[in-house]
């Protein structure tokens, strides 16, 4: 028989309250792109989900994958063959099962790999690089996502960012760059100013687009390196930014809106900058 002391406690209004605001927390995270629980993991891996996501992490042999779960279906749609010459386990499951991997508001689409997240590259891996992203403070990693798609699409070489005010590796951010995640290098830099500022004695026109930039992009582009920089909607680029790039640009939109999304802006960007550079040898 137990003490006094002993006997379970029943939780209070307080408890309640903070239990309430924790799941209320986890909510929020899966709305902002954190789905799953990140405890769930080991440090240092992310659950990329998706079809095409799944297909390119498999083929990059810089990414170091343990496992992978998928339905039948899933499996028969990533064309892979034999699952069981993979080097790593498989695991053909139902739908729910890999909602506990990624969370249950993900669009799998009935595969998902747990794999180490890649290490981020250096200024000094840019090598012969003609055509860089940088992104200044852009969080969402829907947009950074869906731009790195578009970078890959037009053979960006890599892609620079903020080491904080940035979004980690993610399943919704890989999701969203749809396999561009595997091919786009991607650069941490701690003050970011000083990264530009690299990259210009690197031999790249640093063109930071604006909206009140002084000539259209097309009309600015001269370099036979060009580095895009972008800052984040609404924002903008910060003003030590604005001070370091070579050139500041603007994009004209004819039209009654006059400004558009992030990956949006950088889509005709990469376009005017890919048009100018020519293809890539």
């Amino acid at each position: 028989m137990c003490a006094m002391n002993d006997r379970p406690k029943t939780p209070s209004r307080k408890d309640a309250h903070y239990a309430r605001l924790r799941r209320d927390h986890r909510d929020r995270k899966r709305a902002r792109g954190e789905a799953g629980d990140p405890a769930s993991l080991p440090e240092g891996r992310v659950a990329l989900y998706g079809l095409h996501t799944v297909r390119a992490a498999l083929d990059n042999p810089d990414r170091n994958v343990h496992r992978m779960l998928a339905t039948e279906n899933a499996l028969a749609r990533l064309e892979i063959g034999d699952a069981a010459a993979l080097p790593l386990p498989v695991e053909i499951v139902r739908p729910p099962a890999i909602d506990a991997l990624t969370g249950p508001d993900t669009v799998h689409q009935g595969v998902a790999i747990e794999a180490d997240a890649l290490k981020p590259k250096t200024l000094e891996d840019l090598g012969d690089a003609k055509l860089v992203i940088v992104l200044d403070q852009v969080t969402d990693p829907h947009n950074v996502g869906a731009l790195m798609r578009s970078g890959v699409a037009m053979a960006a070489d890599a892609l620079v960012t903020t080491a904080r005010h940035s979004p980690a590796e993610s399943g919704v951010l890989a999701k969203a760059a749809s396999g561009a995640l595997e091919h786009l290098p991607i650069i941490h830099a701690r003050n970011l100013a000083n990264a530009i500022g690299e990259i210009n004695n690197r031999g790249f026109q640093t063109i930071g687009l604006d909206s009140e930039g002084p000539k259209p992009l097309e009309d600015t582009v001269a370099g036979e390196k060009i580095a895009l920089v972008l800052g984040a909607e609404g924002k903008g680029l910060r003003e030590k930014t604005r001070a370091t790039v070579s050139d500041l640009a603007r994009l004209d939109m004819p039209g009654a809106i006059r400004s558009l999304n992030v990956s949006n802006a950088a889509v005709l960007a990469l376009y005017v900058a890919r048009r100018h550079l020519g293809a890539p040898a």
